[in-house]
């Protein structure tokens, strides 16, 4: 059995303990990076295949008939065409729950942002503006409090369920997204959960934790920004297609929604001249997708990887060596 991972610099290796995967299977190679013109050749002949970001296609999987387990080592799979994995009988693994404390955090560190504007006021200090100040403190930004405001969670899974208990310790008020078109999830959510138009009226903070698939690109599009309540704040911390990123500029530069907190983008890294970078506005904070790279974050990531191939060989006896 023979394992390629094809970007490990994308959880920046020294710093994490590889041992646990390199026991998974006898032959490993790594790459740093893997671009789209070296994946073919570097995925020829191999059984599993790791893969953070780098696109697994059709064709590399119709290439490969020898090819066994593709993991991704994150939670989403909308890199790998997974209809075509499936149709080849080649199996795809995730990891699911390892984020959780990290994203979580990451969210409410971004809520705060809009709610105190503190990277702003920091900004001041270091310019020298709190020194030549007239008073004791600054206060040119708007200032708002969580506390009794509504926390909207769209995708209730753990790190949704997460953000929405850290809400609730600053003493927002909880409500779930019912997703336009959606059965509603089994389980019993702990707050109530909103149709999709009365739930976009009613939040005053909007945070995005569903995965990105066909019904969810383009989630939050003109139509759904302009229902939000006027002056409301959106946080994406999950894949950046659920919003459309035109519609929320415009409704950042209108000032219809308060602001917007980002940790993810359609494309990334984001060209320079990217609108929402370019636009420098000032109800908007972008993160570089790092709401996830805690060291504990990662090496769980990392595990949870290496206990995906272990779960898979055991189920086919047979690829043991």
């Amino acid at each position: 059995m023979r394992g390629v991972f094809l970007d490990t610099a994308t959880m920046r290796p020294e710093e994490l303990d590889f041992s646990g995967l390199r026991a998974t299977l006898a032959d490993w190679t790594f790459h740093e990076r893997t671009s789209a013109a070296q994946t073919a050749e570097r995925i020829a002949g191999a059984d599993v295949i790791v893969t953070n970001k780098v696109l697994v296609t059709a064709g590399h999987l119709r290439d490969n008939p020898q090819l066994k387990l593709v993991c991704v080592c994150a939670t989403g799979t909308n890199n790998i065409d997974t209809e075509a994995a499936r149709a080849a009988g080649i199996a795809v693994r995730n990891v699911t729950h390892y984020a959780t404390a990290s994203v979580a955090q990451h969210t409410l560190a971004l809520m705060l942002g809009l709610a105190t504007q503190w990277h702003r006021y920091h900004s001041d200090v270091l310019a020298g503006t709190w020194a030549r100040s007239p008073m004791f403190c600054l206060m040119d930004y708007p200032v708002i409090e969580l506390a009794g405001r509504t926390l909207g969670i769209v995708g209730s899974g753990d790190l949704g369920t997460q953000v929405g208990r850290l809400g609730e310790a600053f003493g927002m008020d909880v409500v779930v997204a019912q997703l336009p078109g959606r059965p509603a999830p089994r389980g019993q959510s702990p707050w109530a959960r909103l149709p999709w138009p009365e739930f976009l009226g009613a939040c005053d903070f909007i945070s995005i934790h569903c995965p990105l698939t066909p019904d969810t690109r383009g989630l939050f599009d003109a139509a759904a920004l302009a229902a939000m309540k006027p002056g409301a704040f959106l946080v994406n911390t999950a894949r950046g297609g659920i919003v459309d990123e035109r519609a929320l500029l415009e409704a950042l530069r209108s000032g219809r929604l308060g602001g917007a907190a980002l940790d993810v983008l359609e494309q990334e890294p984001p060209p320079a001249d990217h609108p929402l970078v370019a636009a420098r506005l000032p109800n908007l904070i972008i993160t570089p997708h790092n709401a996830w790279v805690s060291r504990e974050c990662r090496q769980r990531l990392l595990d949870g990887v290496a206990r995906n191939i272990r779960t898979f060989v055991a189920d086919h006896p047979e690829l043991s060596p």
